[in-house]
């Protein structure tokens, strides 16, 4: 295992910023308008329990004890153990743990890590999507949606969180999303799935026609719709040696790749438009190679291919997707070459621990070298300004 030391110094390490014009550098004067991406609230105890139909209560996720280890329970998964004494802690990881509680104290980290503006999801609230029982879910996402709302709408020039939106009761989904708009949220999330489980051919997903009068509302309220990691299926498919690596790189972030493949091949996005989304925190460097295997299948399986699309699906995510990273150098050195500047955003993932607060802008220097200006200031702040209606200072890069 990795001392914490050496860590600290990976999260350090950077080659300088000499011939760059402008830099990620809190309190430079030349600093970039930056934008996290993706963010993560930190959700007090008892979020969910004054907000909640009481009949849901017993049914609520939370943390047992069982025979002296603890566990997070949460509906219809098997329980997930919470490593606590064994776990070797630095002082920067129990730090990302307790931070970010408070609309006042995320700023004050932020303004540490030099990002202007954050996009916030779920922390605890993500268990919200982990059900299949419709109403349940739909009640835990209201009672998100209200807390995040109390917590962060006095905040709305620099905390925007995005609104849960479960998809199990279209219906049901639509009439949350015209209120999430009406409390003035700026995008919402659904899960990578409709339904919480296995893929299948006889599980409904998003390129079915069923989710039509949810795309035509989406675009009715023009909200971005944003897909966050780990929604749709419990990630913790692979036990034994490596689990946590396989799991994080294939079962956790390769599982966005079938929500982007859904939404361009099917005909959605031909149809709407208006319709922005972007994959969140499922990194970049897979991007164009789905693109190229789709297109690929488009025009060589012809024979098959259903709908006939005006044009081949990679065209629908340059038009209309954007997608989210951290840390990602082989993405960002295929961005240029396959045209995808404008589709991807970079994010610190505060305060999780596979993030880069509060280092990020010794990450972005490690990994945006061979950027121009323009690039980076495209994919630091300007692409997610655009997607979800950030207004730039006028004077910032």
């Amino acid at each position: 295992m990795p001392s914490i030391e050496t860590t600290l110094a990976k999260r350090t390490e950077t080659p300088g910023v000499e011939g760059w014009a402008h830099t990620a550098r809190a309190g430079d004067t030349d600093k970039y308008f930056v934008v996290s991406a993706d963010c993560h609230a930190n959700e007090p105890r008892n979020w969910v329990k004054s907000r909640i139909d009481p009949a849901y209560l017993d049914r609520l996720p939370r943390l047992e004890v069982r025979n002296g280890e603890s566990f997070i329970i949460t509906d219809g998964n098997r329980p997930w153990k919470i490593r606590t004494d064994e776990t070797p802690w630095g002082p920067e990881d129990t730090l990302r743990n307790k931070t970010g509680y408070s609309a006042e104290e995320r700023l004050a980290d932020q303004d540490r890590d030099g990002v202007d503006v954050e996009i916030v999801f779920p922390n605890k609230g993500i268990h919200s999507f982990g059900t299949n029982d419709p109403g349940f879910s739909m009640a835990m996402c209201r009672a998100w949606n209200d807390w995040a709302n109390q917590d962060y709408g006095d905040h709305r020039d620099r905390i925007l969180p995005m609104a849960m939106i479960p998809t199990l009761d279209v219906e049901a989904a639509i009439a949350e999303l015209t209120r999430v708009a009406g409390m003035g949220f700026r995008g919402i999330t659904i899960p990578c799935k409709p339904g919480y489980g296995p893929t299948g051919m006889d599980q409904r997903n998003y390129n079915q026609g069923e989710f039509e009068p949810l795309w035509s509302a989406i675009e009715d309220v023009d909200l971005p719709v944003t897909i966050h990691v780990s929604t749709g299926r419990d990630p913790r498919a692979s036990s034994g040696p490596g689990g946590a690596v396989i799991n994080y790189a294939v079962h956790c972030c390769a599982a966005s790749q079938e929500p982007v493949a859904n939404l361009c091949a099917s005909g959605v996005l031909e149809r709407h438009p208006k319709l922005r989304f972007a994959t969140i925190e499922a990194g970049i460097g897979w991007v164009p190679w789905l693109l190229e295997a789709m297109d690929e299948a488009f025009y060589k399986h012809r024979m098959w291919v259903s709908p006939d699309l005006k044009e081949p699906p990679s065209f629908y995510y340059r038009r209309q997707s954007f997608s989210s990273f951290g840390e990602d150098r082989s993405g960002l050195a295929l961005a240029v070459e396959h045209d995808l500047v404008d589709n991807f955003m970079w994010a610190n993932d505060y305060p999780h621990h596979e993030g880069t607060w509060p280092h990020s802008a010794s990450a972005i220097e490690r990994t945006m070298g061979e950027l121009t200006d323009e690039q980076r200031a495209k994919i630091l702040g300007g692409n997610a300004a655009r997607l979800f209606g950030i207004e730039r200072p006028a004077a910032r890069r």
